[in-house]
């Protein structure tokens, strides 16, 4: 997974990209592709429209990452307002019932406190779930309904904050696919005024934080060598912190040539041991250059390389 950002070679890495409100993620993408000159552009977890924050950004062969880096948890600044129920859970949406009669704060505290740990959610109508062949907001915008599974998903923090008589703060941490509109809304339900999300901003996934995000009008201030640099900068401090819980394993020049064409490489050759199925960081004079998968093979337990 080594990084290339000369102006002959196709760019590869990582990007944190601070979305900003009012576009798509796919719009992101599509923007990210003119600006680094490919089509091998991907995100690694959708933020709808309304929604401003993190979204780290693969380019180039680094896109064969998204599997690793989309399992990761989750943190999320919001705002919820009380005394409103919309289509969307959110207040993009058309309104549906209003209700005047807002609980006190300390009822507020007690029922979002019920919300922490594991819960269940029922996805979202306007969601990019698919279902049936077909993405649920699609179905959504047609006037359609269909029966959605509820999911477990975990919420490990949950801190409010009283803004005004109906409009509350909320610092989430939680799992992947938890969708903090629904958290809202069910919030709303519990409470019997209905509620829906103002707005909302992701300020981590995984290992990626705001404090390394670059927003598109800063991208656009750079040239295509300056962007393309700065792509390799984020590569290198980046990328391996999204497979930091993966075991790292050092191989001589020998081996990481090898390793660098395809071809396992024997446990017992480089005299080390793993588990059979266990993934692990391949390295190389200290740097990470591919994930491998250990497998066994008629000759013995070896590590292939699945990402580089």
């Amino acid at each position: 997974m080594q990084n290339g950002h000369n102006m002959g070679t196709e760019p590869c890495g990582v990007i944190v990209m601070d979305k900003h409100e009012g576009v798509s993620s796919f719009r992101m993408i599509q923007i990210l592709r003119k600006m680094f000159d490919t089509k091998k552009v991907g995100h690694t977890g959708t933020l709808e429209p309304l929604a401003t924050g993190v979204l780290p950004v693969l380019v180039g062969r680094a896109v064969k990452a998204s599997e690793y880096i989309m399992s990761e948890d989750k943190e999320y600044s919001a705002v919820m307002r009380l005394g409103i129920e919309t289509d969307t859970e959110d207040i993009t949406g058309n309104v549906i019932r209003s209700d005047s009669a807002i609980p006190g704060e300390d009822e507020v505290y007690r029922v979002c406190e019920s919300f922490c740990g594991e819960i269940s959610q029922i996805p979202p109508m306007y969601s990019a779930i698919w279902q049936d062949g077909r993405r649920l907001h699609e179905i959504a915008r047609e006037g359609g309904v269909v029966e959605r599974e509820a999911r477990k998903v975990t919420v490990s923090r949950l801190r409010v904050k009283k803004i005004d008589e109906a409009t509350y703060s909320l610092d989430v941490a939680c799992s992947k696919g938890t969708y903090i509109r629904t958290l809202c809304a069910d919030i709303g339900k519990a409470l019997g005024c209905g509620a829906a999300m103002a707005s909302l901003r992701r300020t981590r996934s995984g290992n990626f934080t705001l404090d390394r995000a670059h927003t598109i009008a800063e991208l656009e201030d750079l040239s295509v060598e300056e962007r393309r640099a700065l792509l390799g900068d984020v590569y290198k401090r980046q990328v391996e912190s999204a497979f930091v819980q993966y075991r790292e394993i050092e191989l001589s020049d020998f081996y990481h040539r090898l390793a660098s064409c395809g071809a396992e490489i024997y446990l017992k050759k480089i005299r080390t041991h793993a588990e059979p199925g266990e993934t692990v960081r391949m390295k190389h004079d200290g740097e990470f250059f591919a994930l491998g998968r250990v497998e066994e093979f008629p000759d013995g337990t070896a590590i292939r390389p699945v990402k580089q």
